[in-house]
């Protein structure tokens, strides 16, 4: 497929899915010793009580992805497949409702939408997921400016090389991507043209080590490898410790926004921060300022439920930078 001239500031690649978020009451959470790995534990065989259920459509890293772009003032599309049903229906119009263009949503007759139960107890969540299979194909459209490429389903390894192939042939086209699940286990060598072919690549500090297939913890070092597949920036936060960005001879450490009050429910914080700093460097700012962006959005999304509610416009997020105290700056490291 070759692409021609520019229609949208970016397109977004992936996945959608229905998040229904069950608030549970009746459960602790279990840590290995001298780990982080935790398990969220409730008694077996027995009746669970919640709290209640808050359903939410058109979600997951892409669709969240083309939200907040579309959010902060750019023209946005999203290409995604869908079942011809209900909750398919509704993530059509949850997407225009946010504007979000659907030009290249594809409904297919006799397949179901995506649906995932979201395990919601203190303030993280644990996710039951189950990617339906489809035919997938990269639509006719002219040429964006970027694309933005998230989680796709286990049969989406043809449609990688399509990807790779239409940017190949479209060389003018940026390409961010944030790695889900089944792209990390496709791994780095079924994807080389993918990554060799990124602008700029986001995962959590976890997620680099599993891409690497290191146990490596030095953050300079994970960036290197990172990049060393090929993206000419390299974006990996860690949670609470902050975030880190590479490109040409940098090594960068941009810590949180303070937040504004406890966070309520952590879904989405990690795509709104990607997608933020995404969107400020599709606004032609420098990677310096999209780090600066990036935390101010992923502070709000934690105040709601879900990982749309919460995104900000240019403005509010202006608003909290000019507020923000003089130690939230960029680092060099």
């Amino acid at each position: 497929m070759i692409f021609f001239k520019p229609q949208y500031d970016i397109v977004a690649i992936g996945d959608t899915v229905t998040d229904a978020f069950i608030r549970l009451k009746d459960a602790h959470i279990t840590c290995k010793l001298n780990s982080t790995e935790c398990e969220i534990c409730m008694k077996y065989g027995d009746k669970i009580p919640y709290d209640f259920v808050e359903v939410c459509p058109a979600v997951g890293n892409s669709a969240n992805a083309a939200v907040a772009f579309a959010r902060l003032g750019l023209k946005t599309a999203i290409i995604t497949d869908l079942g011809n049903d209900m909750n398919g229906a509704e993530a059509v119009q949850t997407f225009k409702s946010n504007g979000v263009a659907t030009d290249f949503v594809k409904l297919h007759n006799g397949k179901k939408t995506n649906y995932h139960y979201v395990l919601w107890y203190d303030v993280d969540r644990t996710i039951l997921i189950k990617h339906e299979t489809f035919e997938r194909h990269i639509p006719s459209m002219k040429n964006p400016q970027w694309i933005y490429l998230s989680s796709l389903g286990q049969d989406s390894l043809e449609f990688h090389k399509e990807i790779a192939q239409a940017l190949k042939l479209n060389p003018d086209i940026k390409l961010a991507f944030q790695p889900g699940t089944f792209q990390m286990q496709f791994g780095t060598e079924e994807l080389k043209d993918i990554y060799a072919r990124t602008e700029v690549s986001i995962c959590n500090l976890e997620e680099s080590q599993r891409i690497l297939k290191t146990e490596e913890k030095d953050i300079k070092k994970l960036l290197a490898g990172m990049r060393a597949l090929g993206p000419k920036i390299a974006l990996i936060t860690d949670g609470p410790n902050g975030a880190y960005a590479s490109y040409e001879d940098k090594n960068l450490y941009m810590p949180l926004y303070p937040d504004t009050k406890p966070p309520y429910e952590r879904t989405g914080a990690g795509d709104a921060f990607a997608s933020t700093f995404v969107a400020t460097l599709a606004m032609g700012k420098t990677v310096e300022e999209a780090l600066t962006w990036a935390p101010i959005n992923s502070m709000s999304v934690v105040q709601s439920i879900g990982a749309q509610k919460g995104l900000l416009d240019q403005a509010t997020i202006q608003f909290f930078l000019d507020k923000a105290k003089a130690d939230y700056k960029v680092k060099t490291i």
